[in-house]
């Protein structure tokens, strides 16, 4: 079996043009090269070398292996360049489900971030319906899920991500804006805009009830940024999630929405998922943890 290292000295006395040269080049003894040539010589069976005169001139079979070990020299730098790409830009696009209030700047944000450390990756990015992301993440068809709670699923890892309580959108003119907060009981006999059927619409209607409120609801969207466009309009009041709100209320001159605190508190969360089974490529856990230094920075 050939020593990788002699290897590495035939080469060496090849481009030095002999062994003493070679041997000063590399700050190592002529006798400890001489005795690694001879040995390859003896591991081959053939002479590489025509020795005389303190040069080393390679025999036509020496010539010969010298352009073999060129090619295999060449096709572990490929494997060095194509380790490399791996590294700073994964097997292929990375895979990201993400609901819509973390998909305008939470995970553009971070994407940012893993950009600037690994330039030219590549990041597909799906905003699909939460059971969708949730069954993509349980099938392998995305490497990261940003998705609110959903029971029933399996070959998932899910961890806590981001929790953060409900507001109230009001149109501005509304006699309720002018409150600091907005209770379960201040909803009474008002238009309500409902988010469609879901744990989060479930959570809401209890504490409705909760509080002895029948509620009205007269329209529905899934979407926050949906509901806060029927509220702009003064077509209701709706309980929505802060990020996506803040960035619709947030316009200058103050837009038409306004947002306040809903008693008693309605959480929303979100969960970080991937797919169970296998652990997360390179590129996937970098994204991961970028995202949290973004939900971290967070007001």
């Amino acid at each position: 079996m050939i020593n990788p290292a002699h290897l590495d000295l035939f080469r060496a006395v090849l481009r030095h043009g002999g062994m003493t040269r070679a041997a000063a080049a590399l700050g190592i003894g002529q006798p400890h090269v001489s005795r690694a040539m001879a040995q390859l010589e003896a591991d081959l069976g053939f002479r590489l070398f025509v020795r005389g005169h303190g040069s080393a001139l390679p025999t036509p079979e020496g010539e010969a292996f010298a352009q073999a070990v060129a090619q295999t020299y060449a096709g572990l730098a490929q494997l060095g360049h194509a380790a490399r790409q791996f590294r700073e830009r994964g097997t292929g696009a990375l895979r990201v489900a993400c609901q819509p209030s973390l998909a305008a700047r939470l995970l553009p944000r971070a994407i940012r971030r893993l950009d600037a450390e690994c330039p030219g990756v590549r990041v597909a990015v799906h905003v699909p319906s939460p059971d969708t992301i949730w069954s993509w993440a349980s099938s392998g068809q995305c490497d990261i899920g940003l998705v609110r709670p959903r029971p029933g699923y399996t070959g998932v890892v899910a961890e806590p991500f981001l929790t953060l309580p409900a507001v109230c959108a009001l149109p501005r003119r509304h006699p309720l804006a002018r409150r600091r907060s907005i209770s379960a009981q201040d909803l009474a006999g008002e238009p309500l805009i409902s988010g469609g059927a879901g744990a989060f619409q479930q959570a809401l209607e209890a504490i409705l009830a909760g509080a002895g409120v029948a509620p009205r609801f007269v329209l529905t969207a899934q979407y926050t940024a949906a509901r806060c466009g029927l509220v702009a309009e003064g077509l209701g009041i709706a309980i929505v999630d802060p990020l996506p709100a803040r960035e619709l209320a947030g316009r200058p001159g103050g837009g038409p929405v306004v947002l306040r605190p809903f008693r008693p508190e309605l959480p929303i969360a979100t969960l970080l998922l991937r797919p169970a089974g296998r652990p997360p490529s390179h590129l996937a856990g970098r994204l991961a943890e970028f995202l949290r230094i973004e939900r971290d920075a967070l007001p």
